[in-house]
């Protein structure tokens, strides 16, 4: 696919949210472009919608729940249950998504919310998360291409509403990348962007 025409799409499939992981998904990707967790941290299967309109910028996005996921494993013994903070990934993700797919360039870092409530809970024996994310404010700059996406996301399981995330933060940024791991390199350790 041709960076063009990703940055056009309106819906992602799995196969390519995990080629946007590898760095594979476009012919022509700049190099400096924001790539997505791999899984099992990838939070979620498919992209149903992303809308860039100024008036109405959002993303849609839903996950398959995997009875033998990796976390029903660890979180609870006797209690499963997917961890909060992962619900707040994926939205996190999401906005990285956003800034991608709108044309930013640099490394995604979260930079934090305002709010998270939780109402409900996700377990092994659920079917689907559906996130939706309304992205309230996202600027570029031109001269770099670095970005910040703000969003105030829901949650839901199986129709159920269950989170509510005010005011998650994502930015783009250059010169932080860690390409050499698992070797010391000048962004090896970590510190203030």
């Amino acid at each position: 696919m041709k960076y063009q025409d990703f940055i056009q799409k309106t819906s992602y499939t799995q196969a390519e949210l995990i080629g946007l992981s590898y760095g594979t998904l476009q012919e022509d990707f700049p190099d400096t472009a924001l790539r997505l967790p791999m899984p099992p941290m990838l939070m979620v299967d498919r992209v149903l919608e992303i809308s860039r309109d100024p008036q109405s910028r959002r993303i849609i996005a839903e996950q398959d729940v995997k009875l033998d996921a990796w976390f029903f494993h660890c979180h609870f013994v006797g209690d499963p249950v997917q961890p909060g903070c992962l619900g707040l990934d994926a939205i996190w993700q999401l906005l990285g998504l956003y800034c991608v797919a709108s044309g930013a360039l640099g490394t995604g870092r979260a930079l934090g919310c305002k709010e998270v409530r939780f109402s409900g809970q996700i377990r092994p024996h659920n079917k689907v998360v559906r996130y939706e994310v309304d992205i309230r404010r996202y600027q570029c700059l031109p001269s770099t291409k670095t970005a910040v996406a703000i969003g105030t996301a829901r949650v839901y399981v199986d129709g159920e509403h269950i989170y509510d995330i005010r005011d998650a933060t994502v930015g783009t940024f250059h010169g932080i990348r860690y390409a050499n791991y698992p070797f010391e390199g000048p962004n090896s350790i970590g510190k203030t962007v």
